[in-house]
């Protein structure tokens, strides 16, 4: 089978390319050259041009026509018009800004995503932002060109290479012996994120089903999700290390925001139910096996400290402010008042049995 994967050598593609490969395909990549990788095998067609220059790319790619396109890279839009009559299978990869609200979680009422959000969900509208726009409406466009389609919509995606490492931040303050890191709000908050090799293996899942994916729309992601305070724990165990984990209010934990990465802690949990039931996808690498390669490879290549990673991550590693700011809290919490509780002091309710409780069960067990 001819198949021609555009993009191909981001942190998903080598996984995609050589999962087609085992399957037996003849894979042309095309893509801008720029980044070559050498888990791709010399086997493989490159053809360079500019994904995202609709002129372009159909200069390069001429008359040829495939039976497999698989878009993972450049403007989706201009590629759905471009494969009209060129391929017989369209798989293309968009994200969850197309979700209403993903972007701006005040687009609901109240604020923050049903949990969890299924691929029905509304997306965003001219109301919206510009971009969570251009993608829902990309998505639009493109089942009207290529009704028998197949999209991926991709969550935040980490592993090795990503451009914006979500785990960075907690890694080089690590790397930097801090003694103490800030989270907000608990770190409770949930994001449904998918590791590299989780969402290729998606992806190869809609390559193998094709009747039951043509023209579908499947949310890609791991199985499971760490909250923000469980990613902080998990890495600092990967990597040996003790710190004092600081909780404070979302409104004072300015350090706090490069991972939360939205304007409030509500959570952006997606649902994969339609993922794992039609196309039978499971994990193929646990999520904290993932974020412990994340971590490593993290470790053995470190972003430039002030270079373009960390400009996209928007963390100025302001340690002399993060002590003044904990140094400030920790005096709040030592000046909290001691509460007289007249009437007793607030429970767990009598429904709750574990530790903490008013209501202890019986010591025998059945």
């Amino acid at each position: 089978m001819s198949t021609l994967v555009i993009g191909g050598t981001g942190p998903t593609g080598p996984f995609v390319v050589n999962g087609l490969l085992e399957r037996g395909h003849d894979v042309t990549i095309c893509h801008t050259g720029n980044h070559e990788v050498d888990e791709i095998p010399p086997s493989v067609e490159h053809v360079h041009t500019d994904p995202f220059d609709a002129e372009a790319l159909t200069a390069a790619l001429g008359d040829r026509t495939f039976d497999l396109v698989v878009a993972m890279y450049g403007r989706l839009r201009s590629i759905a018009e471009i494969m009209v009559g060129r391929t017989g299978r369209l798989i293309t990869v968009g994200g969850f800004p197309a979700l209403r609200g993903y972007m701006d979680p005040d687009r609901w009422h109240p604020p923050g995503l049903p949990v969890p959000t299924r691929e029905d969900s509304p997306t965003a509208t001219e109301d919206d932002d510009a971009k969570s726009h251009r993608v829902a409406r990309t998505e639009q466009v493109l089942f009207e060109l290529h009704p028998g389609a197949t999209h991926f919509r991709y969550p935040y995606v980490y592993g090795p290479r990503q451009l914006v490492p979500r785990e960075w931040p907690i890694v080089r303050r690590i790397l930097d012996r801090r003694p103490v890191i800030v989270i907000p709000d608990g770190g409770l908050t949930l994001r449904t994120v998918g590791y590299v090799e989780n969402l290729a293996h998606a992806l190869l899942l809609g390559v193998d089903h094709p009747e039951a994916a043509a023209g579908q729309v499947f949310h890609a992601a791991d199985e499971t999700s760490l909250t923000l305070g469980q990613t902080v724990d998990v890495i600092a165990e990967i990597l040996d290390h003790e710190w004092d984990v600081v909780s404070m209010p979302w409104e004072l934990a300015a350090p706090a925001r490069p991972l939360v990465q939205q304007p409030r802690t509500t959570h952006r949990m997606v649902s994969t139910d339609k993922l794992r039931h039609v196309l039978g996808y499971r994990d193929v690498v646990p999520v904290t096996e993932a974020l412990e390669r994340s971590v490593r490879w993290l470790v053995d290549n470190p972003p430039e400290p002030g270079g373009d990673i960390e400009r996209r991550i928007e963390d100025p590693f302001d340690y002399a402010a993060e002590d003044r700011l904990v140094a400030w809290w920790r005096t709040v919490l030592d000046d909290a008042p001691l509460l007289d509780w007249a009437r007793g002091e607030p429970g767990l309710t009598a429904g709750y049995r574990g530790r903490g409780t008013s209501n202890p069960p019986k010591p025998h067990r059945v």
